[in-house]
């Protein structure tokens, strides 16, 4: 068979990536495809820099819709990024009837239900696996894998910047800036780290893995986001001494009310396999009802790990181009006419354990009053502990159990009203999974 042509844009971490990963296992990525996969076209800044990498044999332009207009493409990859000019090429791609291959997970989880709708009208193919946890193949498994399953629930550490900074602030006692500094001089943060540490680059993948578990569109705009800027290196301490750890958690529920969508960092037993997930890995549990739980680890992003990614989607489309259209597997995950409206629930209806950290007068009273207003809220006390501070104050730490996080706001802030409170009331998320 003809090879599969692939116009390629972008040549930067990925996209050299993804150029070496076809280069140098071109034959064995040809006996798992039926046919081989070529690079023929490539939009980048630099085109000397591409002309170095690529040799001559490859098309070099600096505008991605001269690779998409290419009537030679068949496959568009998009690994630039970004929701202006990708989704111009993507949907682009699209209209010319091309399959595309993207790692822009900002992109779908934004726009992804118009970009589905217009491939699917066209009989195109959408392929994502990159986008979400690297190398893992969590879309792949979940999609299809678990497709016999109803799913209730997904949680991951889906962001490995934020996973490195929190694993040296509890190995190494550092506080959130040090950690912080010390990931940008590693290469694990940018320069402006902001979508990574305030939640928003975990929250764009929850999105899509939520929309794959339960068979509902994309919405990102419904996201509770929480990022780990304001976490305190006594929280991450207090946690430990409890038998938990501090974790930047991606959590997805079904519910009988609703779905749950919420990032924020979130204490796990300490002895759990999310807690255990050190340095830069990213790991996903998904919990079916006929399987049970599973777990996917591995590198969640990095030259080689997210190329092989790219690497498998290509493998995918090159097997199911000539397939009827209706009978390739759903973009996410159930068909385009069984997707649900069901509704994602508010932060105050979401149902989570909580850790409570309030510094406090240190007088008599102190434990009644506040142990009064929880359970006025209905809200009971698993554990706490006291911790001296200086000059007549103290730290007292609530474990509470299950309760609804609208009770919980009513009651601190009736506690944070309090004349012995002498600073603001610490609040953490606490699951166990």
């Amino acid at each position: 068979m003809s090879p599969i042509k692939v116009g390629l844009l972008g040549l930067g971490v990925v996209g050299g990536g993804t150029w070496k990963v076809l280069t140098q296992n071109a034959d064995e990525i040809a006996r798992r495809a039926g046919r081989r996969i070529e690079v023929v076209a490539v939009a980048v800044r630099d085109v000397q820099k591409a002309r170095d990498l690529l040799g001559d044999s490859v098309s070099i332009s600096t505008d991605g819709m001269d690779v998409v207009n290419n009537p030679d493409i068949d496959v568009v990859v998009e690994l630039v990024g970004g929701e202006t000019l990708a989704k111009d090429w993507i949907m682009r791609a699209i209209e010319l009837g091309k399959h595309v291959v993207t790692a822009n997970k900002a992109l779908l989880a934004v726009h992804g239900n118009e970009i589905f709708a217009a491939a699917h009208n066209k009989g195109v193919m959408v392929a994502f696996e990159a986008a979400v946890a690297g190398g893992i193949p969590i879309i792949k498994a979940i999609r299809e894998g678990l497709s016999a399953n109803r799913i209730q629930w997904v949680a991951g550490i889906i962001n490995g910047t934020t996973n490195f900074i929190l694993s040296e602030m509890r190995s190494r006692g550092l506080s959130f800036e040090a950690a912080l500094a010390d990931a940008q001089k590693l290469g694990y943060a940018e320069a402006d780290p902001t979508f990574d540490i305030e939640g928003v680059d975990a929250a764009h993948k929850l999105t899509l893995l939520s929309a794959l578990a339960f068979g509902i569109p994309v919405q990102f705009s419904t996201a509770h986001i929480e990022g780990i800027t304001s976490l305190a290196a006594e929280d991450i301490r207090h946690a430990e001494r409890l038998g938990y750890t501090v974790k930047l958690l991606g959590i997805t529920r079904h519910r009988e009310e609703g779905i749950e969508l919420r990032v924020h960092p979130t204490l796990v037993p300490t002895d759990s396999l999310l807690a255990n997930v050190q340095g830069a890995m990213n790991a996903v549990m998904v919990h079916g009802d006929a399987v049970g739980s599973t777990v996917y680890y591995g590198a969640g992003a990095g030259e080689l790990p997210t190329a092989s990614a790219v690497v498998a989607d290509l493998v995918d489309v090159a097997r199911l181009m000539t397939a009827d259209p209706e009978h390739r597997v759903p973009y996410l995950a159930f068909q385009q006419d069984a997707m649900a409206d069901t509704p994602i629930l508010p932060m105050a209806e979401v149902r989570s354990a909580y850790y409570l950290r309030l510094r406090v007068a240190d007088q008599p009273g102190v434990l009644a009053d506040v142990a009064r207003i929880l359970a006025q809220g209905k809200i009971s006390i698993e554990s706490m502990f006291q911790e001296p501070a200086q000059d007549g104050e103290a730290d007292i730490i609530f474990l509470t159990h299950v309760a609804r996080e609208g009770d919980i706001d009513q009651a601190t802030a009736q506690i944070q009203q309090l004349p012995f409170v002498r600073s603001d009331l610490i609040r953490l998320r606490v699951e166990s999974l």
